[in-house]
């Protein structure tokens, strides 16, 4: 038996017995309970054959018989509410079998080459990891009884590496995710895992808002006896998943393990181009109402722009010509649609269906469907708010005409920083809050797609959206320089033949003669924060921007 077989071995008894430990905790709370009525069964018992007689004993005997009947009901109730209580579920998007044949033929050959259960089904997350969720409770499965509760858990994959990775490196990421199957096979396992994600649901199902006082004493009493028992689990708990992992981890060892290091990297290197997808190109679509249809896609662009960009990325993108491994779908540009759509919501808090002030962009009407539009609604913004401070145009001549030159006279004015400076960011922030206030909500299509019962989010529960926020709130003062910067682009666009445009890594960006500008934001902080137009006025010079020329706004 080799090293690996030994650890491995090692592994899964350490993984058990932390199981059984868990199962231990469960029944020493069962013995809890029924010792009251174990005790009125002695003192009933010994009554009957003539001991423990008298008034006093009689009295003890019903007390206690009172005691376990109370005990057993309360029990039985905490019991029934932790058993319906529904454990989260991730949100996802199901790829059925039909439209990735090729993509569950790798994870079963797979399965088979590790030993181990195949997944019950696969499914996508917009997010740069994988794993295995169990989907067996009452509320999520489709059948009944013990067959429905044997079935394997569900595969769930990083849309993001199906379009980045090659399929030899996406089968070696999955390896030790498959291999984790095995554990949840074991029927000591797989009982501790539902005893603790019943315990963790019901702790979560008593702290939701919104029920009367007669629902809300018996959930949170329920939730109460679920974090006390909570808490006796959690060593043994992390103990138990850690030991699986390394089970799992050593078990995949004798499948594609060099390949595995080198795919590591790609791992990585995903987890930063999506994130700065996110944050810098998607988030400005989601706040104008439109959401990028082709986020997978898209980070193969924004990827390929970081291994150009960056010498330690370099030789990345010659993977690139291998097959990837989003030609295992049917339908990749369907799977990467809704992937999307989820991302949007999971991440901005999007509605569930398109619609007018909801609508999907492709990369190609990104720079005039969400720059352009940006650029211009906060110089609109912006100009609204000058209008409601009072302050006076910088053409005499034609008052009603949106410039730069009134934007910067007014900053570069006296007491602009500290003074009309801060009234002006002020102003922004609120004017951003009623505008964020007075956007369409995402209940009634989230609510309309739950009925149908095709909202993959209709699983996870009460909690609002947007589950994640990407970003803290902007300060005002940075808001007031998004909105100057806006202002600047619309005039160079208007008045020096500029251009919108979209950088893969750092989102809207400002083309002069096809060329991206991305030293604008040094002479805007110098204008907005330390009252100093000069730095500004030299840009707008070089680049031929006419400061009193009228600028269109939405």
């Amino acid at each position: 038996m080799s090293g690996i077989d030994v650890g491995e071995e090692l592994g899964a008894r350490a993984a058990q017995a932390r199981a059984l430990a868990l199962l231990r905790i469960r029944s020493r709370a069962l013995a809890v309970v029924i010792t009251p009525a174990a005790v009125a069964v002695v003192l009933f018992a010994a009554g009957a054959q003539g001991h423990l007689g008298g008034p006093v004993w009689d009295g003890v005997r019903w007390a206690v018989l009172g005691v376990a009947v109370v005990v057993l009901l309360v029990a039985a109730a905490v019991a029934v509410a932790v058993a319906r209580a529904r454990p989260a579920v991730s949100p996802t998007v199901p790829v059925a079998e039909e439209g990735a044949p090729d993509l569950y033929l790798l994870v079963r050959d797979l399965a088979d080459r590790l030993g181990v259960p195949a997944p019950s089904a696969i499914a996508l997350t917009p997010d740069c990891d994988s794993w295995l969720e169990d989907r067996t409770h009452r509320a999520y499965r489709g059948g009944a009884g013990r067959e429905a509760r044997n079935t394997a858990p569900v595969l769930v994959i990083g849309s993001p590496f199906l379009w980045w990775m090659r399929v030899a490196e996406l089968r070696a990421v999955l390896a030790p995710v498959v291999a984790g199957t095995d554990s949840s096979a074991h029927p000591d396992i797989a009982a501790a895992r539902r005893f603790v994600r019943g315990l963790d649901a019901a702790v979560a199902d008593g702290a939701a808002p919104g029920r009367g006082a007669l629902r809300a004493v018996p959930a949170a009493f329920t939730g109460w006896v679920a974090r006390l028992l909570l808490r006796a689990c959690r060593e043994h708990a992390a103990e138990m998943e850690r030991c699986v992992a390394a089970t799992a981890s050593m078990r995949a060892q004798g499948v594609d393990y060099a390949l595995r290091i080198a795919a590591q990297e790609q791992v990585g290197l995903a987890y930063a181009g999506w994130d700065r997808l996110l944050t810098r190109v998607a988030l400005p679509a989601w706040r104008m109402g439109r959401w990028p249809s082709r986020l997978d896609a898209g980070v193969v662009s924004a990827l390929t722009e970081l291994s150009r960009r960056d010498r330690l990325a370099d030789g990345f993108t010659s993977r690139l010509g291998e097959r990837p491994a989003c030609d295992l779908l049917e339908e990749p540009g369907i799977a990467d649609e809704a992937t999307s759509l989820l991302a949007a919501r999971l991440f901005h808090g999007g509605p569930a269906e398109s619609g007018p002030d909801w609508a999907p962009v492709d990369w190609q009407q990104y720079p005039d469907e969400v720059v352009d539009r940006k650029w211009r609604t906060e110089a609109a913004r912006l100009h609204r708010v000058l209008d409601a401070m009072g302050v006076p145009p910088a053409s005499v001549a034609d008052p009603a005409v949106p410039t730069l030159a009134r934007v910067m006279e007014h900053l570069a004015g006296p007491g602009g920083p500290g003074g009309p400076g801060e009234e002006l960011a002020a102003g922004i922030g609120a004017a951003v809050a009623r505008d964020d206030a007075q956007a369409p909500a995402p209940g009634p299509a989230q609510q309309t797609a739950s009925a149908a019962g095709a909202d993959p989010l209709d699983l996870w529960g009460p909690d609002p959206l947007p589950l994640f926020p990407l970003q803290p709130p902007r300060t005002g003062t940075e808001l007031l320089a998004d909105h100057v910067a806006a202002m600047v682009c619309c005039a160079a666009v208007d008045t020096a033949g500029a251009a919108p445009g979209l950088d893969w890594l750092d989102g809207p960006a400002l083309l002069v003669d096809g060329e991206r500008r991305a030293d604008l934001a040094v002479p805007v902080l110098s204008l907005v924060e330390d009252g100093d137009p000069d730095p500004l006025r030299s840009w707008l010079a070089e680049v031929g921007v006419r400061s009193d020329k009228p600028v269109r706004l939405v």
